[in-house]
């Protein structure tokens, strides 16, 4: 075989071999959906009995991302993922106005709670809304712990205050601590103070907590979660149909009877609220547009 024919017959064997061994690409006919939501959501577990369900009953597989609602939102406005599920408040208004992204509609919602001593020494238990409850701890001194972060739940607290009309910092009975939830209840505990805190966490918790729910259910402590699609005009790597279909699956009567019954057996009470055909307005008629 002369010089030209042996090259060519080791490129064939060459090329036949990186054949064997790399990986194919992925099927068209079976994307990865990409989910944006939030580290809180997807530490939960809901996602765990959802995701697989969803992927069961399509054959599409699904990588969730969990980052903070803001972050989520940007992954958003960059074309990185194809669905959005966050509690991101006003700031999902604006997205969508924005034409990042279309299709917002309500999943459904969880809560956060008022907890504080069983003695309930300010009567916060008796009061008219989260406004009351919050004037009647400044106006009695009591203890208030405050984790002082950069959370959202902290984020939430200090709109409730201000909307309450309470400056707290500075007051000898506001104590920030500038830690995790974790270390707030504990420092509530051991003050024996107020606080606030989503309720999944707190259920989780309450055993080593010399601490009781005092105020609940209230509109201004809900958490509101919506399914966005991201604007599919961001590239032609985005999975509209995939969004759609995951979508529709979440607002669907299977995977809204989990978001009712998740975590009923080990609590005693429900988690999340399935929020399928209801609007937000319903939920929280009186809220405040954004200062």
């Amino acid at each position: 075989m002369g010089g030209r024919g042996y090259l060519a017959a080791m490129l064939l064997i060459v090329t036949l071999c990186l054949a064997l061994v790399m990986p194919l690409p992925a099927r068209a006919d079976t994307p990865r959906l990409l989910l944006g939501t939030t580290v809180g959501l997807q530490q939960t577990g809901l996602l765990d009995r959802l995701i697989p369900l969803f992927e069961q009953q399509t054959g599409r597989q699904v990588t969730v991302i969990p980052v903070s609602a803001p972050q989520a939102l940007g992954l958003g406005v960059r074309g990185e993922v194809d669905l959005l599920l966050v509690d991101a408040d006003e700031d999902e208004a604006s997205f969508v106005a924005a034409v990042h992204g279309t299709d917002r509609r309500l999943v459904l919602h969880a809560d956060d709670v008022l907890v504080g001593p069983t003695s309930d020494p300010a009567g916060i238990h008796q009061a008219a809304g989260v406004d009351d409850a919050l004037r009647r701890i400044a106006a009695t001194s009591s203890a208030w712990v405050s984790r002082a972060d950069n959370s959202a739940l902290f984020q939430i607290e200090r709109r409730l205050w201000r909307e309450a009309g309470v400056e707290p910092v500075g007051q000898p009975w506001y104590v920030p601590i500038g830690q995790g939830m974790l270390p707030t209840l504990a420092a509530s505990t051991e003050r024996q103070a107020y606080t606030m805190v989503d309720r999944l966490t707190f259920l989780e918790r309450r055993d080593a907590l010399d601490l009781a729910i005092q105020v609940e259910r209230d509109p201004d402590l809900l958490r509101l979660y919506h399914a966005i699609a991201v604007n599919p005009d961001k590239g032609p790597w985005i999975d509209a149909a995939g969004a759609r279909a995951l979508g529709d699956f979440l607002l669907g009567p299977e995977a809204q009877a989990i978001i009712r019954d998740f975590d009923v057996d080990r609590f005693g009470q429900p988690i999340f609220v399935p929020d399928a055909g209801r609007t937000e307005q319903e939920l929280i008629p009186s809220r405040r547009p954004p200062a």
